[in-house]
């Protein structure tokens, strides 16, 4: 399936670990819920804030797409993303809803994930081994 342009781009800047392309995939005023129900990042800054402190943690991302499904100004997108510290992969699976204006920029990202699977496989990714 070929994605939106903003929604393609915004996945190769995460590949890119590129937190400031990222953020330009949004609207001025777009929002990123990393985590929903989190306070979403509002606004090209603090979006570029958020991915800046997800991308920068990792040593390489991928975000891997499952399946897809566009219908007018929406996208679904299910997903694992792939982080990799000290070189160990930590995955979590991942449905992210996207929304974009008129001229195709997103206007909002609401990811939804497990936090609490999350932290258990990254932590012990990170423990050192004996």
């Amino acid at each position: 399936m070929t994605l939106p342009g903003a929604v393609q781009a915004f996945l190769d800047a995460v590949h890119n670990r590129d937190a400031t392309a990222v953020a330009e995939c949004f609207t001025p005023d777009g929002e990123y819920h990393f985590a929903v129900p989190q306070e979403p990042a509002r606004g090209r800054e603090a979006i570029a804030g958020t991915f800046a402190k997800i991308l920068g943690a990792s040593d390489k991302v991928e975000w891997d797409i499952v399946t897809a499904t566009v219908d007018g100004h929406r996208v679904w997108l299910e997903r694992v993303d792939r982080f990799w510290f000290s070189g160990r992969e930590v995955p979590i699976e991942c449905v992210g809803v996207v929304e974009l204006d008129a001229d195709g920029s997103i206007t909002v990202v609401r990811d939804y994930c497990d936090m609490a699977v999350w932290r258990a496989r990254r932590e012990a990714a990170v423990e050192p081994v004996s």
